[in-house]
């Protein structure tokens, strides 16, 4: 009678919620209608899971950079990317799911009668933020990319010019900079600076500076004028990175740890690379412990390309695989080390050597060391800015290598923009380091026209080919 009793009374309340039939045709867990905040709370989660994930299948920079290296499968690390399609893996999610929820999500915002001028003019600043780190993304990976008729009824978009879609990204972040006021916008489905509107002005004009010193070597003008009008409206500690913040549960948790934690994974398939941790020993940096654990008291890097027992070299540290550890978009770090090189390119923005040792310190201090650590980092004479290369780009090179750790895209970014540190060629590899990667194969096979004309006009879809801003 007991077991009866308690099989009726869910049904009774079912029925007694339910007020017709078609309630119980709703999908709770799919609903037909997804608000503007959801969306772009997801396009963030998948941006930064994008940028995040060491998985093979999608994201390989860190190998290519070699900051890391792998044990067994050695595709990857040798620049054999198409065997797992990763250069489609990378593409789809930017559009099918990151810029097409952002799209959505600024258009039901510009339909919502209920929220005053000021949050709607604040959510689209910041779905053209977030979409304009997205096609940078896309343009510093591929070159020319669908992007004026992308996102559309279009099917089959033109690729547009690369140095044009980064001077139209330039021209949207200053829009949303003029439109944004203090005030809410997302609130809780803000999930980068939770609904902090300062915050997201601040990182749009730290992001300008990264656009406009990619463009350095190619349009001068345009990247001292950019640099000189937000050096003084960027980061100006590591309280204002731009940080996605992860949880210890699934499926919310660091991808890293799905890849590399053993709580997750009983993998062992990364090592850290014998190029960086070479680096690293020869000036004694006190990153080493914060990005790698030891191996009897030495820090020891696996050979790019070749199989690398586990239990030999030094693993990823405990930090970095932890479920909770945050991702980072962009940093103050970042930041200083541009505004040192403008400094010494142009002589703005104050002084090369005061943006280089608080670009660094700041590093160091964000990665858990102490100021201590840092003064007798800096006070070295391969790392001090005096001393340890006449060569502004060698000498802030590495020290961006060195900060952007565990960044491997961005890393990628600023290697084939500066030149250094110098890379050898991974064992066995199939080409030269990767330069872009080349275009998916289903854009061949649905846009092939234009596909083509996007090929030609840089030289060949080749890994060898330069994205415009790579002059050198």
């Amino acid at each position: 009678m007991k077991k009866l009793l308690i099989y009726i009374l869910p049904l009774m309340l079912l029925v007694s919620c339910a007020k017709s039939l078609d309630d119980y045709n709703i999908d709770q867990k799919n609903p037909d209608n997804v608000s503007a905040g959801s969306l772009f709370a997801n396009a963030l989660k998948e941006l930064a899971d994008n940028q995040t994930s060491p998985n093979v299948n999608v994201n390989v920079f860190r190998y290519w950079v070699q900051q890391w290296t792998a044990t067994s499968y050695q595709d990857e690390p040798r620049y054999d990317y198409i065997t797992r399609e990763v250069h489609t893996a990378y593409w789809t999610p930017m559009y099918s799911e990151i810029l097409q929820d952002l799209k959505e999500s600024r258009r039901l915002t510009e339909a919502d009668a209920k929220i005053s001028d000021a949050v709607k003019n604040n959510r689209i600043a910041l779905t053209e933020i977030a979409s304009v780190y997205t096609w940078s993304v896309l343009v510093n990976t591929w070159g020319d990319v669908p992007y004026s008729q992308a996102l559309g009824d279009v099917n089959q978009p033109k690729y547009d010019k690369s140095a044009d879609i980064y001077a139209d990204l330039l021209k949207r972040l200053d829009g949303a900079i003029a439109q944004m006021t203090p005030g809410s916008n997302f609130g809780p489905t803000d999930l980068l600076y939770n609904d902090n509107t300062a915050g997201w002005i601040k990182f749009a004009h730290s992001l300008k500076l990264k656009l406009a010193i990619t463009l350095a070597d190619v349009d001068e003008a345009t990247a001292k004028s950019v640099i000189q009008s937000s050096a003084d409206k960027a980061f100006t500690s590591n309280a204002d990175n731009a940080t996605f913040k992860y949880l210890k549960e699934t499926p919310n948790n660091n991808p890293i740890s799905t890849d590399l934690n053993s709580a997750f994974t009983k993998r062992q398939d990364y090592i850290g690379g014998k190029t960086m941790i070479d680096i690293m020993n020869n000036l004694n940096d006190p990153r080493r412990p914060q990005y790698f654990t030891p191996i009897n008291g030495n820090y020891i890097g696996g050979i790019i390309g070749i199989n690398n027992t586990f239990a030999n070299f030094s693993h990823i540290s405990d930090k970095i695989i932890a479920p909770d550890f945050p991702a980072l978009l962009l940093d103050y770090p970042e930041v200083e080390l541009i505004l040192a090189e403008a400094a010494a390119r142009w002589g703005i923005a104050g002084t090369a050597v005061d943006h280089y040792n608080k670009g660094i310190t700041a590093s160091i201090l964000y990665w858990g060391g102490s100021e201590a650590e840092a003064t007798a980092y800096l006070a070295q004479p391969k790392v001090a800015y005096a001393t340890a290369s006449a060569n502004i780009k060698e000498k802030i090179g590495i020290q961006k290598y060195l900060a952007l750790y565990n960044r491997g895209y961005d890393t990628w970014v600023e290697w084939r923009r500066l030149d250094f540190p110098v890379l050898e060629r991974a064992i066995s590899s199939v080409s030269v380091i990767p330069l872009r990667i080349t275009y998916p194969d289903n854009e061949r096979t649905l846009n092939q026209a234009n596909v083509e004309a996007a090929s030609a006009a840089m030289g060949g879809d080749a890994v060898s080919s330069k994205i415009f801003w790579d002059k050198f």
